[in-house]
């Protein structure tokens, strides 16, 4: 390999440093929707945005199953830390067959940065009741298992044997704890939200009073409910400050949301 950072990777001729990036997307990814190992379509029409500029450190990587759809099946953005190991900023997988919910813009146009800016509150409304999760704007692919192998791939061949994830809501955080993460900093605060949410009576169970569908009493136990509760406040502050890290091919085995379902 000739480079070991996002930020090395990025300074490559423009054919290794997409190269070197296809390496993040599962290839069952490309056998599902028929995308050449190239990242094209039959007509030979690039499928994949990637935004990588000599001198960042960061880039993002938007993967498309049809030149010209709105949403990417796939979007990436990984960074170096401080110390260049890779970090997960923000890491999606869409099924373009499914609706669309407008979670990430307002009916005006502007964008939402997924709900962690301003709310379109109708469009999260829908998008509950059709079962997501908050800041998902169609169902996911279920290949999570796939995409962390490929993952895991792309960072061995960079020389590192392990890897940061910043989970943007509660349930990206449960999900990355069954996938094998631990917490770098933010388990306190997981800890404190199962707390939280399995009293009898509290601040937070008892604004679990389905006042709104955001605020649902089975919230108690199911990871969906109690991730959109906490996106909409209830526990007085928002969702943020939780980092985790993985080494490749091995679990830590972090649970802490003891009796919870999806």
């Amino acid at each position: 390999m000739s480079a070991s950072t996002i930020g090395g990777i990025n300074l490559l001729p423009e054919h290794e440093k997409r190269e070197m990036y296809r390496r993040v997307i599962p290839i069952e990814l490309l056998e599902r929707f028929n995308i050449t190992p190239y990242l094209t379509d039959i007509q030979g029409r690039s499928l994949i945005n990637l935004k990588a500029k000599p001198g960042s450190t960061s880039v993002e990587m938007s993967l498309y199953h049809e030149y010209g759809f709105r949403d990417p099946i796939f979007y990436g953005h990984l960074a170096d830390t401080m110390n260049g190991q890779i970090h997960i900023l923000l890491y999606i997988l869409n099924n373009p067959a499914s609706p669309r919910f407008d979670v990430d813009v307002m009916p005006n146009g502007e964008a939402t940065k997924f709900g962690t800016s301003q709310r379109n509150i109708e469009a999260e409304r829908d998008a509950l009741n059709f079962g997501l999760t908050p800041g998902q704007i169609r169902s996911g692919l279920s290949i999570f298992a796939a995409a962390t192998n490929a993952f895991e791939g792309f960072v061995a061949d960079l020389g590192h044997d392990m890897y940061f994830a910043e989970p943007l809501y509660y349930h990206n955080a449960i999900i990355f704890e069954r996938y094998g993460f631990t917490y770098q900093s933010g388990k306190k605060l997981m800890q404190r939200i199962q707390d939280e949410f399995t009293r009898e009576s509290g601040e937070v169970v008892d604004k679990l009073d389905n006042s709104s569908v955001f605020r649902q009493a089975n919230a108690r136990q199911s990871i969906r409910l109690r991730s959109w509760a906490i996106h909409d406040g209830i526990l007085g502050e928002p969702f943020s400050n939780v980092t985790m890290y993985k080494y490749v091919g091995k679990s830590a085995k972090i649970n802490t949301a003891e009796g919870t379902y999806w």
